[in-house]
């Protein structure tokens, strides 16, 4: 599993980071170690990095700050999972909505947290693998929204997407899918691989940011419809400029 992968550590506290990376190097993988967000960064802008493990509460430059800058600037398909004393829904809310792919509670057990790795980077070096059993093709669309998945591309009507890797796990399945409606259960069992706990704020977040990057107006999606107490679902729509006459 841990075969050539790269993690970067975050935390201004010596003692958590230094404990994290003598269980990361048990598994095989090779630990990087920062104290702030500023040095985050500045080991990103060098290194190849497969993972990051990152706290909030930090001198300098915060980890919120710099998940933020991360996910614009950087090498923003990394998995990146928040560590924070902070235990309120509303903190890991919002670390989810600034691009994180997890988020674990201090005191945390060692052993979860790399179970948490372990299950990152399966999907990290999985991108785009959840598809159809005998698909023919690679490229899915839905008016003027296409999925590219041999090139990762998203598009609406011609200009270029940028998504998360959740993001693009869940477009891809509901585009994949197209017109059949998935729970908010289901949807978490097939992108995270786990079973589905207390699961809707964590799903409806990353929808409402897939509609505020493919929707002209995210309060009255095209292609990604809610069906209110069934779930989400990618409307199945002809190609742009042609009518629905014109494929009947």
């Amino acid at each position: 599993m841990a075969e050539n992968y790269t993690i970067l550590v975050c935390d201004d506290e010596k003692e958590i980071t230094d404990a994290i990376e003598i269980y990361l190097t048990q598994e095989g993988y090779t630990v990087l170690k920062a104290y702030n967000g500023n040095e985050a960064i500045d080991i990103l802008n060098k290194e190849k990095v497969h993972l990051l493990i990152i706290d909030l509460m930090m001198p300098g430059m915060d980890g919120m700050t710099a998940v933020l800058k991360i996910r614009k600037t950087m090498q923003s398909g990394i998995p990146i999972i928040i560590l924070s004393a902070k235990s309120q829904d509303t903190d890991k809310i919002m670390g989810l909505n600034y691009g994180a792919d997890d988020y674990i509670t201090k005191p945390f057990s060692p052993l979860e947290l790399v179970a948490r790795v372990n299950s990152q980077l399966r999907r990290y070096t999985s991108l785009g693998t959840i598809t159809e059993p005998e698909k023919q093709s690679n490229v899915f669309c839905s008016g003027g929204l296409v999925i590219d998945d041999d090139k990762k591309e998203v598009s609406v009507n011609g200009e270029s997407v940028r998504l998360t890797r959740i993001e693009y796990n869940i477009l891809l399945l509901l585009l994949q899918n197209k017109g059949k409606v998935f729970s908010i259960d289901q949807i978490y069992e097939k992108i995270w691989n786990e079973e589905a706990f207390c699961a809707d704020n964590t799903v409806t977040v990353h929808i409402r940011h897939i509609r505020e990057k493919i929707e002209i107006d995210p309060k009255n999606p095209k292609y990604l419809k809610v069906m209110w107490g069934i779930g989400y679902k990618v409307e199945d729509l002809p190609p742009e400029g042609i009518t629905s006459e014109e494929t009947d």
